[in-house]
């Protein structure tokens, strides 16, 4: 054999080498790519079995508590007032409108008190039927609440004739609540509407001397509102 064709066979034996190297690269990096293709596969597989599981248990969560709201209102035992608050709305409607008010309810947190939402509209109409046919002759709280959406005026009356109690509220538009005093139903609403004034800022139209009875009147702002800020910080 001569020099040329040793040199060949050298060439041809070291190509053959580099061409199984690459090879048995190329099919160790299939194989990685494979299993990193099944674990990936294997992670989603999983996440959406988990995803399905918890959706199961939230829905079987959801059907149990509803089931046992349920089972709960129909355990509950129809309120004494209810009648009462029935009669209020009967007369209320024939008085004032069927559309007279937002809603009504019995007040399970508040010792099942009759609970009347008036539209502003109506709100006068309404104190004035349970003032002057409803016999409640004693107004025993106001105040107002920032809702931030809104603000509510709550009113607490009382018939000390008939032992009863009911509450009238109304919703006011934020930017500007305002609605008739009651002071000319029930004088005892004048210095809670005062009050209601200075610290929220509803304003009672109607109202004889509408003044700030708590703040000074050159007081900026009204403390009770959510958004409220202090004029001066340092106070």
């Amino acid at each position: 054999m001569d020099k040329n064709e040793l040199t060949r066979l050298k060439k041809e034996a070291a190509e053959k080498a580099k061409a199984a190297a690459i090879k048995r690269r190329q099919e160790k990096e299939r194989q990685a790519s494979e299993s990193g293709q099944d674990l990936e596969l294997a992670k989603k597989k999983a996440a959406a079995a988990a995803k399905a599981k918890a959706a199961a248990a939230a829905r079987a969560k959801a059907k149990a508590a509803s089931t046992e709201k349920k089972e709960e209102e129909s355990s509950v035992e129809p309120s004494p007032n209810e009648p009462l608050l029935q009669r209020y709305i009967q007369i209320i409607e024939r008085q004032v409108g069927t559309d007279s008010y937002e809603e009504y309810y019995i007040n399970r947190l508040s010792k099942d008190v009759p609970t009347i939402l008036a539209k502003p509209h109506t709100y006068m109409d309404i104190a004035q039927v349970l003032k002057q046919q409803l016999h409640f002759d004693f107004l025993a709280e106001l105040h107002g609440t920032d809702f931030e959406t809104h603000i509510e005026v709550y009113v607490y009356l009382c018939s000390l004739q008939n032992g009863q109690s009911v509450v009238l509220k109304v919703k006011l538009d934020r930017d500007n609540p305002m609605i008739p005093s009651l002071v000319p139903l029930w004088k005892g609403a004048d210095w809670p509407e005062c009050e209601a004034y200075d610290l929220i800022g509803i304003k009672f139209s109607g109202h004889p001397n509408l003044k700030r009875i708590l703040l000074g009147e050159d007081w900026i702002g009204y403390p009770l509102r959510k958004d409220y800020k202090p004029h001066d910080e340092g106070v």
